[in-house]
């Protein structure tokens, strides 16, 4: 199993999280997606008026990894809340 640095990764999805567009729930996430050839790939959740078109930030992630070839992939971290200091992992969405 390849080994990697799980803060770093953490610390991605928190940098992601600062540029979520969250006006409805205040629940602002970010993910960071680490692909098998090292690189890493950053999304946020962007909210709609119309609430269930919502994007997530893991979909917001890999749509990015997958726009510039990544097809393999060993992690994701999502940091997400309401919070402002970003110390908590968050569960996916589900979605």
């Amino acid at each position: 199993m390849t080994t990697f640095d799980q803060n770093a990764l953490f610390q991605a999805a928190c940098a992601a999280r600062t540029h979520a567009y969250a006006p409805y729930s205040g629940f602002r996430v970010g993910a960071a997606l680490l692909c098998e050839d090292g690189r890493i790939f950053t999304g946020c959740n962007v909210e709609n008026a119309a609430y269930p078109l919502c994007t997530c930030a893991e979909r917001t992630a890999l749509c990015a990894a997958i726009s510039q070839g990544a097809r393999r992939f060993l992690a994701i971290a999502i940091a997400g809340g309401t919070d402002e200091d970003c110390t908590q992992p968050c569960a996916p969405c589900g979605g």
